[in-house]
């Protein structure tokens, strides 16, 4: 199928997203809540386009949940869509003042926050929830969002240190903001205020992970905890393979 992105010409499979579509031919749609590991999350309405169906009709739709399912012509960069985009990163950098992401993103739209936009000192969450997914795909589930309205924040519960984190940092990954503080200090690791202990690869040395993530991680997969990083792991078998095929 091919449909027209910006009077380009790009090949697509039906039910693809747009956002797929656009990146995979090299036209850039900003966004700012969606993460490849994570798709779906379309809260941040950044990456809006106007697309145009046969009947010469026009809609704003979320690019990174809109599937294609016939010929369309995609606007990434209309009026209407620049105006839509800069009120939406005017909101965004209202709520976290404090993010250079949403700073640059804002200067990007060449757009402005209106003085009747309440503006929450030192914040840098935009609260779209790609955290709170990570963590509940690692099953742990040890942050979550919570309140409502400009109280709406992540945290856990009962804002302590919570005895489901392993201290993986996935949470920290995928934060479009940074707006998770993560810090180590080669032996140590420290967020959601709560330290952990890093272990290390007995052969290299090389950080590994948190004792607690490796032994959650062993866990679930039923078998002993990872004494070797992956690099390590890999050596071994490759050491072994000569060994016995004389490679």
């Amino acid at each position: 199928m091919i449909i027209y992105i910006d009077d380009k010409a790009c090949d697509c499979e039906k039910g693809e997203y747009l956002l797929h579509v656009a990146a995979r031919n090299g036209i850039y749609i900003p966004r700012y809540c969606h993460h490849d590991g994570l798709p779906g999350q379309a809260c941040c309405r950044v990456c809006i386009v106007e697309v145009e169906t046969g009947d010469n009709r026009r809609q704003v739709v979320t690019s990174c949940v809109y599937p294609v399912e016939g010929e369309i012509r995609v606007f990434t960069g209309s009026e209407k869509i620049r105006k839509q985009r800069a009120m939406v990163l005017a909101l965004l950098h209202a709520r976290a003042p404090e993010s250079p992401k949403t700073s640059a993103m804002l200067k990007y739209a060449d757009g402005s926050v209106p003085e009747r936009f309440v503006r929450l000192g030192g914040e840098k969450c935009i609260v779209c929830g790609l955290c709170a997914r990570a963590c509940e795909s690692m099953g742990t589930g040890a942050i979550s969002t919570m309140g409502r309205g400009i109280d709406k924040r992540v945290s856990t519960p009962y804002d302590e240190p919570a005895a489901a984190c392993v201290g993986c940092g996935s949470c920290a990954a995928v934060c479009p903001t940074e707006a998770i503080s993560l810090t180590e200090d080669g032996q140590t690791r420290r967020i959601w205020e709560k330290t952990f202990a890093l272990a290390q690869c007995e052969q290299c040395g090389a950080t590994m992970g948190t004792a607690e993530e490796l032994a959650y991680a062993a866990n679930k997969a039923g078998a002993p905890r990872e004494a070797l990083c992956g690099d390590c792991r890999r050596k071994a078998v490759a050491d072994v393979m000569a060994a016995t095929f004389g490679a």
